[in-house]
């Protein structure tokens, strides 16, 4: 297996088709991302698995929690582990095929409130493999990019996962959803259903680049049980030593504050168009395909400036403008002025999820630790993100008002830029 040496040239090493095969993992991921935990099969769980879209609304939520938990608590230990044992890619390769069977499973997640239990399960599962795999791939991002291009290539990543989301989405939509495909029953909403099994083969084809063509990364390997003591052993040095490591500490802090507002505009941004601006559920799934094409198209072009200017401005600049874009989005009525507001708004909202990571690789002091620093990345992103759902509802509850309730997310992308001011980056 071809492995990495940081010191070879970028014609050399750092070559094209790798680059290329890192990208197209985003494009894989993104088909579970969008139809799995976003549009498809969270509406399909709300209104014909569960008792009541209430009901399943509560239980959907709970899942989510449940799995940020999860990824939350074992991310860092994963990272540091590998960090330890080696074996980035195997390590890489069985969480991603987790992701990838649970989607398959989805097939058999009827119509019923019998199956309530097993569809989340397969949700659980999903998003931990996928989300954990990330851990691993994020990390490959600091020894495939040449210093001066970590902003582009971690820009034209989530660009590709953004576009790669929404051509899985269309056709899942067009195709299985809309379509007529003989043999399929829709009293059992077999064409609904179908859109798990499409999402695991989109996943397994577009992730194997990955596996044959990115260089694995070099370290010393140990076996496994010595990996376990040793990663466990340095994460909770690490974490000891972090309020000592004044950069990657407040970083990670001021990260987890925005990064819990990004993750409340996501979870709510289509019940907000609906219930406040009256968008129809067709709309709000054009809605839903224009934002992330448009975020898309954001995390591609701010890709260049994240490396010219660097990647804390890039943040900076994307949360003043999803902050001032924002604050109309609360008092407007007209839907369409809305829905024009909202696109120039997402503009912004992938630049900060690829700035994001782009920091996080040149805060990396070691090498060799970053896996298990992306996990605690990772960590940072999920430990807080039952506080926005929760403080948004709580909010629209005490004032009996969605635009009180959305406001709040404003408030987290304020603080997380505020708490962004002191962390200094060479």
């Amino acid at each position: 297996m071809q492995e990495i040496n940081p010191s070879i040239s970028f014609t050399k090493q750092k070559s094209l088709p790798a680059l290329i095969a890192w990208c197209l993992y985003d494009w894989a991921g993104g088909a579970f991302a969008i139809i799995v935990m976003t549009f498809i099969f969270s509406t399909y769980f709300t209104t014909k698995v569960a008792v009541n879209e209430i009901t399943g609304t509560y239980q959907w939520a709970n899942a989510t929690s449940i799995a940020g938990i999860i990824i939350a608590l074992c991310s860092p230990l994963c990272g540091a582990i590998a960090d330890h044992g080696g074996h980035h890619k195997r390590w890489m390769f069985v969480f991603t095929w987790i992701s990838i069977i649970s989607s398959a499973l989805l097939w058999f997640a009827y119509p019923n409130p019998h199956f309530v239990f097993y569809t989340l399960t397969c949700f659980v599962m999903g998003t931990v493999g996928l989300e954990i795999a990330l851990v691993f791939y994020n990390a490959f991002l600091s020894y495939l990019a040449p210093k001066n291009y970590v902003g582009r290539i971690s820009g034209w990543g989530w660009g590709c996962g953004y576009l790669g989301g929404i051509v899985a989405l269309s056709i899942a939509l067009f195709v299985f959803v809309r379509g007529k495909i003989p043999g399929l029953d829709p009293s059992t909403a077999a064409q609904i259903r179908l859109c798990g099994p499409f999402v695991a083969v989109w996943y397994a084809i577009f992730s194997l680049p990955f596996f044959f063509l990115v260089p694995a990364i070099t370290t010393k390997a140990h076996p496994m049980k010595m990996a376990i003591k040793r990663g466990w052993h340095d994460l909770v040095k690490t974490l000891k030593r972090m309020p000592q490591e004044r950069n990657i500490f407040l970083y990670l802090f001021a990260h987890m504050i925005y990064a819990d507002g990004l993750n409340t505009l996501f979870a709510f941004g289509g019940i907000y168009a609906a219930g406040t601006y009256g968008l129809s559920f067709q709309e709000v799934l054009l809605f839903g395909i224009t934002m992330n094409v448009t975020a898309g198209i954001g995390a591609i072009l701010f890709a260049w400036i994240d490396d010219y200017l660097g990647p804390r401005l890039t943040i900076f600049v994307s949360l003043f403008f999803l902050t001032i874009l924002g604050i109309p989005i609360l008092f407007l009525h007209d839907k369409y002025i809305f829905w024009t507001f909202a696109l120039f708004l997402a503009i912004f909202v992938g630049p900060v999820q690829s700035a994001s990571r782009s920091l996080m690789v040149k805060l990396i002091a070691h090498k060799e630790s970053a896996t298990e620093i992306f996990g605690l990345y990772a960590l940072s992103g999920k430990i807080t993100a039952f506080i926005g759902p929760w403080l948004l509802g709580f909010m629209t509850m005490t004032f009996g008002s969605q635009r009180a309730g959305m406001g709040t997310v404003l408030v987290f992308f304020v603080v997380g830029g505020i708490l962004l001011i002191p962390v200094r980056v060479d």
